[in-house]
C-alpha cells in the first residue's frame, strides 16, 4: 500500500559539478561514501540520517563530471554544507560545486546537468622556465611539475 501524496516524503535534487585532476579516477560508490562520511563528520549521525544524501545519477571522466544528489526537502542547506566540505574521493582531491536545486530528478537533469564534458587538449607549454606538457580545459590548465599536477590558468603558461 502506498501512502497518499500529501503524506509521502518530499525530496530535493542537487546538481553537483565534480572536478579533479585529469588522471583521477572518481567513481560513483566512493563518491557516495565520501558524501556519507562528510555528512557524519559535519552534522553527526542523527544529522546525517536527516540529510539522507543519496547519489541518483553520476558521470565522471577526464577530470570533470556531475552528479544528481537527493536530499530531504528541509535539509537542502545542510546538504549544501556537506557537499562543500568534501575535498577528496578515494584519495583523489576533488572540487564540488552545487549548480542548482530542483524538486524533481528530471528537472534537475534538464536544468543543471547534461552540458557534457569540456573539450580537453594536450599542449607543450613553458611553465617556470621549463618545457612541460599541459592538459587544457576551458580557461584552466594542469601542468606536471616534479611528477605532481599543478593547476594554473592559461595566463600562467
Amino acid at each position: 500500500m502506498t501512502l497518499p501524496k500529501h503524506l509521502r516524503q518530499r525530496w530535493r535534487y542537487l546538481a553537483v559539478g565534480v572536478e579533479s585532476w585529469p588522471e583521477a579516477s572518481v567513481e560513483r560508490d566512493p563518491f557516495q561514501r565520501a558524501l556519507w562520511y562528510g555528512a557524519q563528520d559535519l552534522v553527526g549521525d542523527v544529522g546525517s540520517a536527516t540529510v539522507d544524501l543519496t547519489v541518483q545519477r553520476f558521470r565522471y571522466g577526464d577530470g570533470e563530471g556531475e552528479a544528481a544528489v537527493r536530499t530531504r526537502r528541509g535539509a537542502v542547506e545542510r546538504a549544501r554544507a556537506v557537499i562543500a566540505s568534501v575535498d577528496e574521493v578515494a584519495g583523489d582531491p576533488v572540487g564540488l560545486r552545487v549548480r542548482g536545486v530542483s524538486g524533481t530528478l528530471r528537472g534537475c537533469e534538464e536544468k543543471y546537468m547534461g552540458g557534457g564534458p569540456v573539450a580537453t587538449e594536450q599542449r607543450h607549454v613553458t611553465f617556470e622556465g621549463a618545457d612541460r606538457t599541459a592538459t587544457l580545459r576551458g580557461g584552466r590548465a594542469t601542468v606536471r611539475v616534479d611528477g605532481a599536477p599543478v593547476g594554473v590558468t592559461t595566463l600562467d603558461i
